[in-house]
């Protein structure tokens, strides 16, 4: 006879199992696209026009990414909490802008990519996504 502790470890495990193979199939679905010769053209396509209008926005926005940096350096929490929340952390990009930014004035995400390079784009995607 199973006790309830036994059966609620059971349905969870099969549960955590199920989630699991879910993310493994989908990741295997992704890798698929983002395989593909059409979407890689694509892909490449847009990361440079993000380039383009990273270097286009650099004089103007530069001083977001100085402060930054600046905030980084020195552990400024109060300053760093006002930063907006756009990133796409698996590139290497995280928006410099002050959060809000994207409503307030319409401006893209802007910030560095991965190489150092300045960079622009729109929406955002979490760090482990």
């Amino acid at each position: 006879m199973t006790t309830g502790n036994e059966e609620r470890r059971v349905r969870d495990a099969v549960r955590q199992h199920a989630r699991i193979s879910a993310f493994m199939e989908a990741e295997k679905v992704v890798s698929a696209v983002l395989s593909d010769p059409g979407v890689r053209k694509a892909r490449a396509r847009v990361e440079a026009a993000e380039k383009e209008l990273g270097l286009e926005l650099r004089d103007r926005l530069q001083p977001f990414q100085d402060r930054y940096d600046e905030a980084v350096r020195g552990g400024d929490p109060g300053l760093l909490a006002g930063v907006c929340p756009g990133k796409h952390g698996r590139w290497g990009r995280i928006c410099v802008l002050d959060d809000g930014h994207e409503t307030a004035s319409e401006e893209p995400h802007w910030g560095r990519n991965g190489e150092g390079q300045p960079i622009a784009w729109v929406g955002s995607a979490p760090d482990d996504w």
